[in-house]
């Protein structure tokens, strides 16, 4: 009977990291991080999981000569933001990793 109950606790254990990650999901999507390029010229509200909320571009950066340079800042604006994200989840993930070493006794 050893054996069953040992599989019992691991099935609860893995229940336990499947709601974390769950959890953690709903955080990532929750958190709002922003990327920003041209000195806050341009900048982009994201939610951690990539979704793009809003843009805002600063109307003192709008010159008719310059749109290619408006466009390079709208891209590492969100280039900024998705670092962010990726930073975000990163950050998200570790908390699972660690209380799941912690659940492990390391």
């Amino acid at each position: 009977m050893s054996d069953l109950s040992s599989n019992d606790g691991f099935l609860e254990q893995a229940q336990q990291i499947q709601q974390q990650l769950l959890d953690q999901r709903k955080e990532i999507s929750s958190t709002v991080v922003e990327g920003s390029a041209g000195g806050g010229a341009v900048t982009v509200l994201m939610q951690a999981d990539g979704t793009v909320l809003e843009v805002h571009i600063d109307p003192d950066a709008v010159q008719k000569d310059d749109i290619t340079m408006l466009e390079d800042m709208v891209a590492a604006a969100f280039r900024d933001g998705l670092r962010r994200c990726g930073n975000a989840q990163a950050a998200a993930m570790a908390r699972v990793n660690t209380f799941s070493s912690a659940e492990d006794g390391g």
